[in-house]
């Protein structure tokens, strides 16, 4: 069947059946992430109240358990306020609520987002002892914060927390800035403690991408952990951060110069925590917000692996530079689509031109192979001998689409990761109706006016079917597609309505170079 298809067909109907796959693990999974993003903070909640928090285990796998907490963990002992976020710290030195300020970063109430929530644990710079005594204390005892609100400019600005246990003084120096925070954690007495990162940023997540674990190992690689998918304790060595994170935002902590001790446990619901085993005097880069490339390289440049875009990671990055570079020029993130699809075909010119001639050259063979199968219909060895000929007399080649479709498949999908996982779309106007990149189009005209051009492609598109019954599966493609698109992000639809329109053109152009060749070859005949 694929052998009797244009190089267009392969690619959608391979493309459709991706596209099912996702659509079919987001009809069975949704549910499912939705107990996890909505109700995990009821669930964690109680689990900390009945001491039955995830367990932290180092060399001598010991545990550090929550107790119940006579500590009111909802009273805030100190208050940061910058143009681009609001941090409150509870008392037990966390960071217990952060907000979002700016109108790119409003949920569909139009209020605020708030990352970190005290309903999620654990909070980020939440410190548990290995010792279940002093991890007891530590949770029943309130932090003394030096200021009580601090209100940041262009200069940073440092909080210090101090605990006072029974044999030790715990403290909290934490320089504030724009961009993010150092923390310097000290203990007056050596004691084997963990930090925490924090859970994931409390945003709903959805089933097309990642949300869970990142950690960056010591031999450069990178490792994810789904939520719902660590089965046990894990250990990384030496490790420059780690991060926990969703489609847009993260929280992390990182240290480069001295490398980390990073342990991902799991929750009563598998999802992965983040806890980073602690020393006298530990130093700590963290950074809570959203994975933008302006936000992250601000805090470290090096931190620039927590963008990530799963298996295509090593052709999105490229191509999400790339968008990124046409942005700086043109200064809309629509238009910068339109122009990294326009290159992506360029480039791939010489290869889809090919494909388009070999099935034009199929086209003009399909009548000579139907007799050819007449002919030689009891005798396949002989049959597929004179078609071989057939092909080699002519310059056609029947497999000549499938490197285009190689290579178009995989730089689909990680178009797709950059246009789905990209915050800096979130907000970004195209055009007139257009106002978020991020999100479907509201009114279904990109996705209509997607499936109308390649309806028209496929009527432009040579084919050489001798299946009545494959012929109407692909014509079906451009409804199916229309369907899925339906729902995708504006930014993704966009890209493949343009991606279309530059196939048409450029099936116009090798239809009417084939219309001259055979001009030329009957005025050859007729002289």
């Amino acid at each position: 069947m694929l052998d009797k298809m244009s190089p267009q067909n392969r690619l959608l109907l391979a493309i459709s059946l991706m596209i099912l796959c996702l659509v079919a693990y987001s009809y069975f999974f949704q549910s499912q992430l939705a107990v996890n993003s909505e109700n995990v903070s009821q669930m964690q909640s109680s689990a900390a109240q009945a001491n039955e928090a995830p367990q932290v285990a180092q060399t001598t796998a010991s545990e550090a358990p929550i107790s119940t907490q006579s500590v009111n963990t909802d009273e805030i002992i100190a208050k940061i306020e910058a143009s681009d976020f609001e941090i409150y710290i509870d008392k037990l030195g966390r960071i217990s609520k952060y907000f979002l300020n700016g109108k790119d970063f409003k949920d569909e109430n139009g209020e605020r987002i708030q990352l970190i929530d005290n309903s999620l644990q654990p909070l980020p710079l939440e410190v548990r002892f290995s010792d279940k005594t002093l991890n007891n204390e530590a949770f029943n005892k309130p932090y003394i914060a030096d200021k009580k609100e601090i209100t940041l400019g262009d200069e940073p600005e440092t909080l210090t927390l101090i605990q006072e246990l029974s044999g030790v003084t715990l403290t909290k120096k934490i320089i504030f800035t724009k961009e993010g925070y150092n923390a310097e954690i000290s203990l007056s007495t050596p004691k084997d403690y963990f930090i925490s990162t924090g859970f994931r940023p409390n945003v709903l997540a959805d089933a097309y991408t990642f949300h869970g674990v990142i950690v960056k190992k010591s031999d450069g690689s990178i490792e994810t952990i789904d939520d719902g998918d660590i089965q046990k304790t894990i250990t990384f060595h030496n490790s420059p951060f780690a991060a926990a994170s969703d489609r847009y935002y993260t929280t992390l902590l990182a240290n480069f110069d001295e490398n980390l001790n990073i342990v991902v446990s799991s929750d009563k619901n598998k999802n992965p925590n983040i806890f980073i085993e602690g020393k006298e005097n530990l130093k700590l880069t963290g950074y809570i917000g959203p994975k933008s490339k302006v936000n992250i390289h601000a805090v470290d440049k090096r931190l620039d692996d927590v963008i990530e875009y799963g298996f295509f990671t090593w052709i999105s990055k490229p191509i999400f530079s790339l968008l990124y570079f046409i942005h700086s020029k043109v200064g809309n993130w629509g238009w910068s689509i339109v122009i990294i699809t326009i290159l992506i075909r360029l480039v791939l010119y010489p290869l889809t031109y090919r494909g388009m001639v070999s099935m034009n050259k199929l086209k003009d063979l399909a009548p000579k192979i139907k007799e050819l199968q007449a002919k030689y219909k009891d005798d396949k060895q002989k049959l597929n001998i004179h078609v071989m000929d057939l092909y080699k007399k002519h310059g056609a080649n029947p497999m000549g689409g499938c490197l285009p479709i190689l290579i178009q498949i995989p730089i689909f999908f990680a178009i797709y990761r950059v246009l789905s996982n990209t915050v800096e779309l979130k907000n970004a106007e195209w055009i007139l109706w257009v106002k978020d990149l991020a999100v479907m189009d509201p009114y279904y005209i990109l996705p209509i006016a997607m499936g109308l051009t390649m309806f028209l492609q496929q009527k432009m598109t040579p084919t050489a079917f001798t299946d009545p019954m494959q012929e109407k599966i692909m014509k079906f493609l451009p409804l199916i597609f229309t369907f899925f698109f339906l729902w995708f992000p504006a930014g993704l639809t966009l890209y493949w309505f343009i991606n279309n329109l530059f196939s048409i053109f450029q099936q116009m152009y090798v239809n009417r170079h084939f219309k001259r060749l055979k001009e030329q070859e009957k005025e050859k005949a007729h002289s």
